[in-house]
């Protein structure tokens, strides 16, 4: 038997790297809180659910961000699914921090959990465990609370190193 090799080349380089994994769409998430009395937060397009027992979401963050180590002194943690109209917000959750929530419309918990208020669903949360990953750390969340919108909004995704919506199927 002959075995013919299916990869011929290793090239694994950050750019080459970055291209295969962005043709896997991701949702994105607004990570928040209010921290010592500042609303501080960060986009986050490497969500997933993980357990339903006990109830366990996931994201991971650049071991380099200068956000998380602020946001992982909170009690809690607020997510909030973005919508496909939320893509000027991603790039806003991005950018200088003090305008991070500049014009958007938030809601604090008595807990300091900070959510968008148009976003799909929310998620009031715990920090379960942190993962040193490579360059990034995986970090679990645990879930105490679950808002869903009624709305009909579609989610954001990030694909190919832009955000954009998804067609509706039916």
């Amino acid at each position: 038997m002959t075995v013919t090799p299916l990869f011929t080349n290793q090239d694994l380089d950050p750019d080459r790297l970055r291209e295969a994994f962005g043709v896997f769409p991701s949702g994105v998430v607004a990570v928040a809180a209010e921290v010592d009395g500042v609303r501080t937060g960060l986009a986050a397009s490497s969500f997933t659910s993980v357990s339903l027992d006990p109830p366990l979401v996931q994201f991971s963050v650049a071991n380099s961000s200068k956000t998380w180590p602020v946001l992982r002194r909170a009690s809690h943690l607020g997510l909030s699914v973005l919508a496909d109209h939320h893509g000027g917000v991603c790039r806003q959750l991005a950018g200088p921090v003090e305008r991070r929530f500049d014009d958007i419309d938030v809601t604090v918990s008595e807990h300091g959990s900070l959510f968008l208020d148009d976003g799909l669903a929310r998620f009031d949360c715990t920090v379960y465990r942190e993962v040193e990953a490579g360059d990034h750390t995986i970090v679990l969340l645990q879930l105490h609370a679950v808002e869903q919108a009624s709305d009909v909004s579609l989610p954001l995704v990030f694909h190919r190193s832009a955000f954009a919506g998804v067609a509706a199927t039916g």
